[in-house]
This record gives structure tokens, C-alpha cells and sequence, in this order.
């Protein structure tokens, strides 16, 4: 039986289908709430598939599935079989570091600690925690409010019945209750430990409110001491809760994901929030190997979630409507308000997640990482090769004085600055930048004709708008180079990127690597251009300052500079010190001049 005639035979059920290549591996996994109508997708239009999809099709050697209750369940089963079989063309799960938990043993007399191995002991496990920073200061907090032990000991009521341990240090400095020989009862230890886990929970501000209750009813009672007791623990209780983020209590128990998708990558943020605070926050991140919807993307991250916090709540915020409905869960997309706030709060930690890994792809393999903004700047820009040798042109002049432009080179996105080159303008009278930069470009590109012509650039970027990169195109053309190459203007004012032939600027994502390395190589033109007119400019005051003096030449300038110093120095020296040098007469001529 061939694979269409197999898909022929699915059900229309929800649940979940795998597909095999001829070597009996799985390649993909994917959900439906209607297998039939799903799988068939894949086979009825083969032109409307994508083209990383129409690989995947190719290879398909067989088809499965599995059939269940619900679309909840079919996303639940999808994320496990991923994860049994590693699926080449299914999203993968970038991030594989074990999170820390806070787990509460199993014991007479309950340990609290942290682990990152969750064993199904009877154990009770709360987290996964992001921050093992955050997980330890947890672990001081409730140190400090209740006395844990935290020792190794097997401690039995036999034990203590028959005096077996003695008490450690911990204990005489109170910061264990004695557990080993039964100086605090089993069930005052656990009614600790109860409070620590509705804290876990979330329950912050019920116990500052239960706290205060208690403390009321002791100070009506007499019992001062209590009192104190119970206020001091509520006052642990409001410190601790003041430093987390706290939304508007309003805004009750609900989850958060956010979601963002750049090229074959994801950044996941997810929140969950009880009474309005946020008690558990973790990013992940995936690698998006077909062209898969973002709704999908946000509806494995949801799977993931389910996997490693156990249900969600009943009211979800989402950045968009995922591609799975789940039973009791309402999906959310805020305009305004304080949801719509949270939503942006998570979406600024997933962006932070992406920024992250893009400064630790450049630490950690910076070759792979100049390559991948190569390529974005390729895809961006729409050229059809990598631009490995990129090229940009600044000109600068002040008021039309001394015209110069600079040349700078980028080669596999690093600066290659011995093939910097600056260029005095020859051809042009006046602040004319359109002719200057036609006059550069042309006298760069034939001589690099004449000397090496396989050292064209792949790109060449024009520091201006539509006028400039106009006339430096009209030099290309001239040349013969305008299918050689791609050149591009990158405008200053809204950093848009101009074509030749479209009428409509480029706006590149602000935040992309590929506009900041445009805008890289185009700050390091302007840099270069402006250090080269600024020692011209000099050159040329120190030229008009001497050179006007009839009899001095360049060798006489040079006598007298390198004697004095500056030209200030010349004013200010003895006029027998400087005839000695030059002569009585134009000693005389020199001051005359200068002193004008």
C-alpha cells in the first residue's frame, strides 16, 4: 500500500501522525483535530508547499498515526513523541539545560531544597525556576521565617525515641528547631512546611492577611509575645512580596506567552501570575526547521509549558490565538489595560532572551555568527549572493571647503582597513556631493577594473538618499558593473534603506543584525572621511597662514615649522631668531603677513 493510500484511510479524528522515511525513522510529528483533512494537505497540491515542506514530503516513506480524545491531548502526545524521537524536520527545543526546582521531601520531617533532578519519590516539586539566583533567595526566605533542617540524617521516630542524634550547630544557634531528638513536635514542623508551600503556590498575600489576623486576635488576648511573633512574620511576608513584580491584584491568576519569531528561530517568554503576582517566569528558546505558522510555534511552546508546570490556568494571554484549543482554557489577545501591559512586560523578556543569544552566538563562534548576518543581510536587501566584500562611500566638506571622500571595506563583515582608501576631489568645484560621489565611485571601480577585477565587491553602499546613490549608480553603469554587483543608499534620518528603481525605502527591523552592520560600515566611512578632511582642513590653514607670503615655498614652510613649532610660535618669536633662519627681508615679509 503506497503512503497516499494509507493517508487515504486516516480517520477524521483528532491525534497525531508520524511520518517515516525508507529507513523506517521518523522525520516528522505532527497534531490535527482532523487527521484526514490534515495529512492530506501534504499531498493534494504539492505546487502550494513550501519549499523546506516539499523536501519533507519527498522523503516520506510511510505515514502512522495515533488517535485521541481531544486537541489538548494530541498536543500533549505531539510534544512527547518529539522529544522520544527527535524528529530532523520537526521545531526543536534549543533550550536543554535542567532548570532548578524546590522540592519538598518526603520525610517525618520534611527538607526543604533545591535539585535538578526531579525523582518520583512522593516528593512535592515547585519551579522549574530560570533563575537559580532567584530559587536560592527563596530558600533563604523561608530559612528565615521558619527554622528547617538541613541536614542528611535519617531521622525515625525511632531514632528519636531512642536518643540516637545529637543536636548540631544549627541548632544552638536556633536556626533548626531540633527535629533529630524531638524538640519540635511532627506536626508544628509540618504545619511549617504547609505555610511554605502555599507560599510556593503563590499565596503570599493570603498569609500577610492570615498573619495579621493572628497577630489581632493574640494582641486581644494579652499574649504580646505571640503578637510579636506573628508580626514579625507578616512583616518578613510584606518585605519579601514588595521586591517581586506586582501587578493590580485585579488582575487575578493568569498565564502569559509571548512569542518572538525571527528567521528559523523562536523566543518564548511564559508568566504565571497568582493574585496579581508573578510567581513563575521561564524563556525558551526553538529552532524552526520548515516554514512553520507562528500560531503553531506558540502552540508547542504551550505544550512545553504544559509538560514542565502542569496545567494552565483558566484564563491564557496570548501575543496571538495559538493553533489549539484546549478544554476550560480561554486564549486572550489584550488590547489595553493591564493585560495588555503584562503582555508587553513577557514580550520584553522573550526580546531579551533573543538578544542574549545573538551576544552569545558572537562570543562563542563569531565566524558562524558574521556568516548568519551575511545572510540576513543577503535575504534582507534581496541579493541573490553573500555579500562577503562590502564597500561603502562617505563624502565630506564643510561649507565647500576641501572636498574629500572616503572609502571603507568590510571583508566577510569585518573592516579590512588596509583597503581603506580617502580620495581628494579633482573634477568637482564646490559642495556638489552628487557629482563628488559619481567622481569617487568611478575613479575606485576603474581602476580596480584595470588592476584586480575579480576584487569587485558584492555590495556597495552609498552613505546618502536618492540623489547620491543616483550619480554613483550612473558611474556603475558607465563601467559596465551594474549586474556585477548590488549597491544601495542607507539615508540617515529614518536609517531606510534606498534601491535603485524602487520608489519605495527599505525599512530593515531596527533591531537586526543585518541593519546594524549597514549601519557599521557606514559610521566607519563617515569616521574615516571626517579624520581625513579634518587633517586637510589643518593643512590647508597652515598652507594660507605661510604660503601667502611671497618667497615662501613648501621646503621654507617646513624649515620654520619644524624650528618653531606652529605658526603662533612664529608671531610670538624674537624677530632676530627668525631673520636668522630666513633673511631680513622676508623675516620682515613673514610678520607682516602673520600679523595682519
Amino acid at each position: 500500500m503506497t503512503v497516499r493510500e494509507k493517508i487515504a484511510l486516516f480517520p477524521h479524528s483528532p491525534g497525531v501522525y508520524r511520518y517515516y522515511d525508507a529507513e523506517g525513522t521518523v522525520i516528522y510529528v505532527g497534531k490535527a483535530k482532523d487527521l484526514h483533512k490534515r495529512v492530506a494537505q501534504y499531498f493534494v497540491d504539492p505546487e502550494r508547499l513550501t519549499p523546506k515542506t516539499a523536501i519533507l514530503v519527498s522523503k516520506i516513506a510511510d505515514a502512522q498515526y495515533s488517535v485521541v480524545d481531544s486537541e489538548a491531548d494530541a498536543l500533549l502526545l505531539e510534544n512527547n513523541l518529539i522529544k522520544q524521537y527527535k524528529p530532523k524536520y520537526n521545531i526543536l527545543l534549543k533550550d536543554s539545560k535542567t532548570y532548578p526546582w524546590i522540592c519538598v521531601s518526603k520525610d517525618l520531617y520534611p527538607k526543604v531544597f533545591l535539585t535538578r533532578r526531579v525523582v518520583k519519590d512522593g516528593s512535592r516539586y515547585f519551579g522549574p525556576y530560570s533563575s537559580v539566583k532567584h530559587a536560592y533567595s527563596l530558600l533563604e526566605f523561608f530559612s528565615k521565617l521558619y527554622p528547617l533542617r538541613d541536614c542528611k540524617n535519617k531521622i525515625t521516630s525511632d531514632s528519636i525515641l531512642h536518643g540516637k542524634m545529637r543536636p548540631c550547630l544549627n541548632y544552638h544557634v536556633k536556626k533548626c528547631r531540633g527535629c533529630c531528638v524531638g524538640a519540635i513536635s511532627v506536626k508544628e514542623y509540618n504545619d511549617n512546611i504547609e505555610e511554605i508551600v502555599r507560599l510556593l503556590k503563590g499565596a503570599g498575600r493570603e498569609m500577610i492577611a492570615h498573619y495579621k489576623e493572628l497577630m489581632n486576635e493574640a494582641a486581644a488576648n494579652l499574649q504580646f509575645e505571640q503578637a510579636q511573633f506573628y508580626k514579625q512574620k507578616m512583616e518578613s511576608l510584606s518585605e519579601h512580596y514588595s521586591k517581586s513584580v506586582i501587578m493590580n491584584s485585579s488582575t487575578g491568576n493568569v498565564d502569559v506567552f509571548s512569542l518572538v519569531v525571527e528567521d528559523n528561530e523562536a523566543f518564548g517568554n511564559f508568566l504565571r501570575l497568582h493574585d496579581g503576582a508573578i510567581i513563575q517566569s521561564l524563556n525558551l528558546g526553538f529552532k524552526l526547521r520548515l516554514e512553520e505558522d507562528r500560531s503553531e510555534v506558540l502552540g508547542m511552546f504551550i505544550a512545553e509549558i504544559q509538560d514542565k508546570f502542569g496545567d494552565l490556568s483558566k484564563e491564557v494571554i496570548v501575543p496571538f490565538l495559538p493553533d489549539v484549543e484546549i478544554e476550560g482554557v480561554e486564549f486572550k489577545v489584550p488590547q489595553r489595560g493591564d493585560k495588555l501591559s503584562l503582555l508587553e512586560l513577557s514580550m520584553r523578556n522573550a526580546r531579551e532572551m533573543r538578544l542574549n543569544a545573538v551576544l552569545q552566538a558572537e562570543h562563542t563562534d563569531p565566524d558562524a555568527f558574521r556568516h548568519k548576518v551575511l545572510e540576513e543581510l543577503r535575504d534582507a536587501i534581496g541579493m541573490k549572493v553573500l555579500p562577503e566584500h562590502i564597500e561603502c562611500f562617505d563624502n565630506s566638506n564643510i561649507q565647500g571647503t576641501n572636498p574629500v571622500a572616503s572609502c571603507v571595506v568590510f571583508r566577510g563583515g569585518e573592516p579590512a582597513k588596509s583597503d581603506y582608501r580617502h580620495f581628494n576631489i579633482k573634477t568637482v568645484v564646490g559642495a556638489n556631493d552628487y557629482a563628488s560621489m559619481k567622481e569617487v565611485v568611478n575613479r575606485r571601480y576603474s581602476r580596480m577594473l584595470a588592476e584586480n577585477p575579480d576584487d569587485i565587491p558584492q555590495l556597495i553602499v552609498i552613505d546618502g538618499g536618492k540623489g547620491q546613490l543616483g550619480f554613483a549608480y550612473e558611474a556603475i553603469l558607465e563601467l559596465g558593473l551594474q549586474d556585477k554587483l548590488t549597491i544601495v543608499g542607507l539615508a540617515k534620518r529614518l536609517e531606510e534603506v534606498i534601491r535603485v528603481g524602487d520608489p519605495y525605502p527599505l525599512f530593515i527591523d531596527r533591531n537586526s543584525q543585518a541593519l546594524k552592520l549597514l549601519q557599521r560600515v557606514r559610521d566607519e566611512a563617515h569616521r574615516f572621511g571626517i579624520t581625513h578632511h579634518r587633517n586637510r582642513r589643518s593643512k590647508s590653514q597652515i598652507d594660507s597662514a605661510l604660503r601667502g607670503v611671497k618667497g615662501v615655498g613648501e621646503k621654507t614652510e617646513q624649515r620654520l615649522l619644524m624650528h618653531f613649532g606652529s605658526v603662533a610660535r612664529i608671531v610670538a618669536a624674537p624677530r632676530a631668531e627668525l631673520a636668522g633662519i630666513v633673511g631680513d627681508d622676508l623675516a620682515d615679509r613673514i610678520l607682516e603677513h602673520l600679523n595682519k
